[in-house]
């Protein structure tokens, strides 16, 4: 019998009023959720600190779990780094010397520092749950090749020391091995101070290749004792000739088989933002798929259609009414499986 329960839940941003959310948050409790992730970005450190932990409260208050999302400290995803206007030395560089101008290093011990600092306001606000949100390098294409970040003096020196040899002008198989291993010693290292705290790290990697960190490599995030939960976004809008349930189900199988290989939870993902107008109805067969392939926490991103961004829905609000009808639909199959499998233990 599979007795895990079935989550969902959703992103929620683009809103820092209590007075406002506490209306939102009455819309997402109708919709019988579980989860909801909220974004924690420099600005809202700074600004919105006491606020987002009214917030959070509100959410648990409500009997939901929080998330809270590291949203673009080090860079997109989400919002551009404020800490690299603090440590300007800290910014990834090209391998053919140039600067990123909104990413920052993940070898920088000044940037791991600022983390953690991070992460001490979390728990400082009640969050114990991390959620890590699509840790990627950058690459860039030019004629002559893929050049990739980071290449900044410390990377430099670290690579050297690995590979016995200066680091290559363009993407090679030994420097994707270094990115990998980068994005997997920042984690080792920052999960390892989270967990000290009693925090639980949540990890969602994107898919397509030269990120760094993928399904291709996520056994290596895996290994990690601290990472207990690992997830992706197998996001279908905007690929041509697509079937969403097909591959939606093909991807959350990869990534279900690894997290099950380790041992770890899983989050999947369902995108409800950037819908074209007339396609809401394909957010069903693709929460379908994910439930299919054996996905038992899944979210959306995010929520009312993302309408406060402008990668918004074209028609928020009805992507969302799709959005609620599909977890809806996932929850009664998932009820009803879990009835028959009574019935048939114990009416024997």
């Amino acid at each position: 019998m599979d007795n895990r329960k079935l989550k969902t839940g959703v992103a929620y941003h683009g809103n820092r009023m209590p007075s406002h959310y506490r209306e939102d948050l009455k819309e997402i409790v109708r919709s019988d959720m579980d989860i909801v992730v909220h974004m924690f970005s420099h600005t809202d450190w700074d600004r919105h600190k006491t606020v987002m932990g009214d917030i959070f409260k509100m959410t648990e208050d409500a009997g939901m779990e929080v998330w809270v999302d590291n949203w673009g400290l080090g860079g997109p995803p989400g919002d551009k780094s404020h800490f690299l206007a603090y440590h300007p030395e800290s910014h990834i560089i090209y391998s053919n010397g140039e600067m990123a101008p909104v990413n920052a290093c993940l070898n920088s011990p000044d940037f791991r520092a600022f983390v953690k600092e991070w992460i001490d306001t979390v728990y400082a606000l009640g969050g114990r749950t991390i959620f890590w949100d699509e840790p990627f390098l950058p690459t860039k294409k030019t004629e002559n090749g893929l050049v990739y970040g980071c290449c900044c003096k410390t990377c430099r020196k670290k690579f050297e020391a690995r590979y016995n040899k200066p680091m290559p002008a363009f993407l090679d198989a030994d420097a994707a091995d270094f990115r990998t291993e980068t994005i997997v010693d920042y984690f080792k290292e920052i999960t390892a101070y989270s967990a000290s705290l009693g925090i639980r790290n949540v990890v969602c990697v994107m898919l397509g290749a030269n990120l760094g960190i993928n399904l291709d490599t996520l056994d290596r995030l895996c290994s990690l004792d601290t990472v207990e939960n690992v997830g992706s976004d197998p996001y279908w809008y905007g690929k041509k000739d697509v079937n969403p349930y097909e591959f939606v189900y093909r991807e959350s199988k990869k990534n279900l088989d690894i997290s099950e290989r380790f041992g770890k939870d899983h989050n999947l993902w369902i995108q409800t933002y950037h819908v074209p107008n007339g396609r809401e109805e394909e957010i069903i067969p693709a929460t379908q798929a994910a439930y299919d392939a054996g996905a038992r926490t899944i979210l959306a991103w995010g929520y009312m259609g993302s309408e406060s961004n402008d990668y918004r829905a074209n028609n928020p609000l009805r992507t969302w009414n799709k959005t609620v009808e599909a977890f809806r639909r996932i929850r009664e199959e998932d009820r009803n499986r879990l009835i028959s499998e009574y019935r048939e233990k114990y009416r024997k």
